[in-house]
């Protein structure tokens, strides 16, 4: 499969990256500095396009031709006004217009959305509101311009994210009732991302990923 990746030199970004070179797949990557850039190995074809998610064209131009395109962006903790992840959402949204079979995975993260208050005390009532917040409104806004966009989306949302390995066993909630969430590697939001790309299960949905 032809997979964009932006968001790929950290994070799950990186680890999707791996994982889908290991998996064989076409992945080109939109990152703005390509020498942070950890291809992995594989046999997968890479192809690095310098670039930024807030550059329209550059979206454009990088999702061209894609059967996939899979946003792993994320922002550095600041307590200042965030627009990141609802920019590049609708530059996203604009380029795959052009292209509307192609899938969209946006990856945004608990507390996001209606998966508000189902993190844990601490995470609910200290870490997010006192160190998350403006982030956490941007991408509330970032979901919201995916899930009107018409596309074929899918929003994850992972729990709090280690470095542990690709287990492929997780739990897929998409009724959150009396759900707190635990914690997740980012190579098995990986695996379930490029499960999700190969055989489709819920797009449409906003998961959230656990143990």
């Amino acid at each position: 499969m032809k997979i964009l990746i932006i968001g790929a030199t950290r994070g799950i970004g990186r680890a999707l990256l791996s994982c889908a070179r290991q998996e064989g797949h076409e992945v080109r990557v939109l990152v703005r500095d390509p020498a942070r850039l950890e291809a992995g190995a594989g046999s997968g074809s890479l192809e690095v396009i310098q670039g930024d998610v807030r550059d329209a064209g550059a979206v454009r131009s990088a999702a061209r031709d894609q059967e996939a395109v899979c946003s792993c962006i994320g922002s550095p903790i600041t307590f200042g006004p965030v627009d990141l992840f609802s920019v590049g959402a609708r530059n996203l949204v604009a380029a795959l217009q052009e292209n509307p079979a192609c899938k969209l995975v946006v990856v945004t993260g608990i507390g996001a959305g209606s998966s508000k208050d189902h993190g844990g005390f601490l995470y609910d009532r200290l870490f997010k509101p006192l160190v998350l917040k403006t982030i956490y409104e941007d991408k509330d806004r970032e979901e919201e311009i995916i899930k009107t966009s018409g596309l074929h989306w899918l929003i994850v949302r992972p729990a709090g994210l280690t470095n542990g390995p690709r287990t492929g066993v997780y739990r897929v909630i998409n009724d959150l009732t009396g759900i707190t969430a635990k914690r997740i590697s980012r190579l098995d939001v990986a695996d379930f991302i490029l499960k999700e790309l190969a055989k489709p299960e819920n797009f449409g949905r906003t998961p959230l990923l656990t143990y």
